[in-house]
């Protein structure tokens, strides 16, 4: 036996809803289902990358900005297409981030002039170390925290 329709009901209630702006925020639900990742991932993402500060409300409800869904997203990215490990992922993102800060910090002089086309290589021996320092080190970090696992593996 069915029961009959509520007349109060809408028909339209099963309709899909209509996307949100581009800079609306998000809840969890919808991040986590626009990124493939469990709740749970996210909430402890936000442990582990303190750049992603979502907005909190009433009853601990999570508002994320368009520019913390970025951020996850690029998170995401280095963890599990990638293969970077979390402290891999935040050294990386550090650098991102100090390096888009140093760009930021030259004074507005410096985007007037014409500058000269930078070398392919370094110019110095000094130049060169660097350089191969700079492309070495996360490779060193990750290598450094497999060293570690392996080590807390064979206790």
């Amino acid at each position: 036996m069915s029961l009959p329709a509520d007349p109060t009901t809408p028909e339209s209630a099963a309709a899909p809803r209509i996307p949100k702006s581009q800079s609306a925020f998000r809840t969890i639900s919808e991040v986590a289902e626009e990124l493939d990742v469990a709740q749970h991932v996210l909430r402890f993402w936000e442990t582990k990358f303190a750049q992603v500060r979502p907005l909190k409300r009433g009853g601990g409800r999570r508002y994320y900005r368009p520019e913390d869904v970025e951020l996850l997203r690029q998170i995401r990215a280095l963890l599990y297409d990638e293969g970077y490990t979390i402290k891999g992922a935040q050294k990386l993102l550090r650098a991102r981030r100090a390096r888009g800060a140093a760009e930021q910090a030259q004074p507005a002089q410096a985007s007037l002039e014409v500058a000269a086309p930078a070398p392919s290589a370094p110019t110095t021996a000094r130049g060169a170390a660097q350089e191969l320092r700079r492309r070495l080190a996360p490779i060193l970090d990750e290598l450094i925290e497999l060293r570690d696992r392996l080590q807390l593996a064979r206790r």
